[in-house]
């Protein structure tokens, strides 16, 4: 049998989309095929990008769909399968199953009402696809499998045994891996537009199967990894609702073990609740972290409002003054300046808009809120503001009205936000000057787009024609409300256009002006002998 595996699903957006990624679904899959005995050679794996690239046969007996988003936003580069797409493969041969996030419905932005899917010729798996997968290799017609949930025993063999498949990714080696450690809420009570109630109370993984999936991942080539599958990083391995350091030392500990020369070991989510109410299990988590970790990190914290009226509407987690203290509490653990360029670990902040109980006031407080974290020194890596999109079976089915009411007050606010919190804060967080290590180009339009791979990178633009691939050191020129410019270091001033000469800190136009009259130099001795170049600028001149 010939399996086809087709990557649809691209995660969090947060800025113009995550850098080259593969989530645990398609290794998940590829595992439990191995399992029931398939060769690999028989198992194919495409990005959605990949096949609208390039025209190639798809003749195979088994087609896997992944496909479907929680989140909604922009994408620099790859894009979720849209449903036109869906439908077209839908017209391929062989048997066709699709499953991932979408199972919970179809959504294309926020705003919107996600719809359950209905296309002749596909069949969806209404739980998890990995385990739907499994059981067809036992019955072959998938109107006789039963749709069930993985189990964490089951992925703990799956996903090793599935980590081949990332040499199939059109970007390998540099991918980032995605891991989970669980996933599942311990509320009794949930956010009015959450999904992840849907998995259950938490089910832990082992760290033992961890460990043996970023091994057997590290051993096929893989270099950066992401523990972004959980809705709280310090929850992990918790005892009685309390957070464990122990246990989260030891994940870290052995993934260093295993994966010596590592490249990025990034985080996601983490619970402001938690670093609130437990903030020296918390403080020593976050220094456990910046011990083993690279720098660049970012704990994503699930604020979604400041207004205690949505809040209290739709049972939100946090409270401002909560979120507050996790914000300092990461501040201290992680502002410090890392290798990358960038703080060890800092915090971003989740807004989102649309909520029961939305008013003009809850645009005002929210600002308000990051007005005061700006004003109090603080450092955020990032503010993601979105508008919710509806799942069937949430509190929040029934209420997209919210965001068609408030579409220009959001837009206003989001505007104002980006001008007067995102490109101070820009600037705190890396002045120009700044040298941003390992960035790697992407695409050009216009300029070249390029970013660090790692969590929530940097969108950084380089106004040079570049290839993609290329990796660089960057110089920080300018800022933008989400972005930076820089120019690739070292320096090459003998051939540099005057454009880029003019955006080089620490060099005014008196010394421009010399430059062009003077190159080419032979070596720095040269430029400070003919012009009147001086300070740390020289250290990044050719």
């Amino acid at each position: 049998m010939r399996v086809l595996i087709i990557d649809g699903y691209v995660d969090e957006p947060a800025c113009l989309g995550v850098p080259p990624y593969m989530a645990p679904y398609p290794r998940y899959i590829a595992g439990a095929l191995i399992e029931k005995g398939l060769p690999k050679e028989d198992i194919t794996y495409r990005t959605i990008d990949r096949i609208r690239s390039h025209r190639e046969p798809l003749r195979f007996d088994l087609i896997i769909i992944i496909a479907g988003m929680t989140v909604p936003g922009k994408y620099l580069r790859a894009s979720p399968v849209t449903l036109k797409e869906i439908r077209e493969l839908s017209h391929l041969e062989g048997t066709k199953i699709i499953g991932g996030p979408i199972r919970l419905g179809y959504g294309e932005e926020g705003g919107s009402t996600a719809k359950d899917l209905h296309i002749p010729g596909i069949t969806l798996a209404k739980k998890d696809l990995e385990a739907f997968v499994y059981d067809l290799m036992d019955h072959k017609d998938p109107s006789l499998v039963q749709h069930r949930m993985r189990t964490t025993t089951e992925i703990g063999r799956w996903g090793y045994k599935g980590a081949f498949i990332i040499n199939q990714h059109p970007d390998y080696p540099y991918v980032m891996c995605e891991l989970e450690t669980y996933r599942g809420c311990p509320r009794h009570s949930h956010c009015s537009f959450c999904t992840e109630p849907f998995y259950g109370k938490p089910d832990f993984r082992e760290i033992k199967d961890v460990i043996r999936e970023v091994s057997a991942l590290y051993e096929n080539g893989a270099r950066y990894f992401r523990l972004g599958r959980q809705p709280d990083l310090f929850m992990y391995r918790s005892k009685k609702g309390v957070p464990d350091p122990e246990a989260i030392e030891e994940l870290y500990i052995n993934i260093r073990k295993v994966a010596p020369d590592l490249k990025v070991l990034h985080m996601d989510n983490a619970n402001p609740v938690t670093l609130s109410k437990y903030p020296d299990e918390s403080r020593h988590i976050a220094e456990i972290i910046v011990k083993y970790h690279t720098s660049g990190d970012v704990a994503a914290l699930g604020m979604e409002s400041a207004d205690p009226d949505v809040i209290t509407a739709n049972d939100l987690k946090a409270t401002p003054d909560e979120v507050f203290e996790a914000i300092k509490l990461l501040n201290e653990a992680g502002a410090r300046l890392g290798s990358s360029g960038l703080p060890e670990l800092l915090p971003g902040i989740n807004f989102v808009h649309g909520l029961k109980g939305e008013t003009r006031k809850t645009f005002e407080l929210n600002f308000e809120f990051l007005k005061k974290v700006l004003d109090n020194g603080l450092m955020v890596r990032r503010v993601n503001i979105r508008q919710v999109m509806t799942f069937a079976g949430t509190a929040m089915q029934g209420h997209d009205e919210i965001v068609r009411k408030n579409k220009e007050l959001f837009l206003r606010y989001k505007e104002k936000v980006r001008n007067e919190i995102d490109l101070p804060m820009l600037r705190r967080l890396i002045p120009a000057g700044t040298i941003l290590k390992a960035v790697r180009t992407e695409i050009f339009d216009k300029i070249t787009f390029a970013r660090q791979l790692g969590t929530y990178p940097l969108l950084v633009g380089i106004p040079l024609k570049l290839d993609p691939g290329l990796s660089f050191d960057i110089l920080v020129t300018d800022h933008g409300h989400r972005s930076i410019t820089g120019i690739p270091v070292p320096i090459d001033i003998n051939h540099l256009p005057i454009k880029l000469l003019n955006m080089i800190p620490g060099i005014d136009n008196k010394q421009v002006a010399e430059v062009m009259r003077q190159r080419p130099f032979k070596d720095k001795e040269d430029i400070m002998d003919r012009t009147s170049i001086r300070g740390k600028i020289l250290d990044h001149i050719l």
